[in-house]
């Protein structure tokens, strides 16, 4: 029972830690780079659809997003999405088959701005692992309450899950200082 609540706790840091990761990839730096784009959902035919599902992402130069849609149709829509997208920087140029982006040099402003909004997800990415913790502290107090395990078991339970969260929150903490810097590298 315990090693279970243990290794679902586990689980779900790990996947915490996953997708802050993925996140701050999505945060615009230097180079051009296609995951900037992989979270903008596209109206197509009325439904909501991620950008990567209509069309390649190529980066052909260091500033340059190339986006070839798999539907020719899906054009108009792809480029009405990308000029509603906040925190852009750039206007899409859509030459009929492709759609260019051409990214701006970020100011020291801006890559301020990105900083800022990098440590603000970290931040939420840390509450959600130690929400994670709290559920199995819960979890670990229910078997508690209940008599279902001996106190050491208990005892010995709640520092590895502290363990565990010392490490998901450490390895977040990694990211976003790579993430900074990168962000900060002129």
């Amino acid at each position: 029972m315990i090693s279970d609540i243990l290794s679902t706790a586990n689980e779900k840091m790990a996947k915490a830690v996953e997708f802050a990761k993925e996140d701050f990839a999505t945060v615009r730096t230097g180079r051009a780079n296609p995951q900037m784009f992989q979270k903008i959902m596209v109206d197509y035919y009325g439904t909501p659809t991620p950008l990567a599902q209509l069309g390649s992402l190529q980066n052909p130069e260091a500033r340059t997003i190339l986006i070839t849609p798999y539907d020719k149709g899906a054009l108009q829509a792809i480029e009405k999405a990308l000029n509603d997208t906040p925190n852009l920087g750039a206007s899409p140029n859509n030459d009929g088959t492709v759609i260019r982006i051409t990214l701006p040099d970020l100011t020291e402003d801006r890559r301020k701005e990105y900083v800022k909004l990098v440590k603000q997800k970290a931040e939420d990415h840390r509450v959600a692992i130690r929400n994670i913790r709290r559920k199995g502290k819960d979890d670990l107090d229910a078997l508690k309450k209940d008599s279902a395990a001996g106190d050491d078991e208990l005892a010995r339970a709640e520092k590895e899950l502290e363990a565990a969260t010392k490490t998901h929150v450490d390895q977040i903490d990694e990211a976003l200082k790579r993430k900074e810097a990168e962000l900060l590298e002129v």
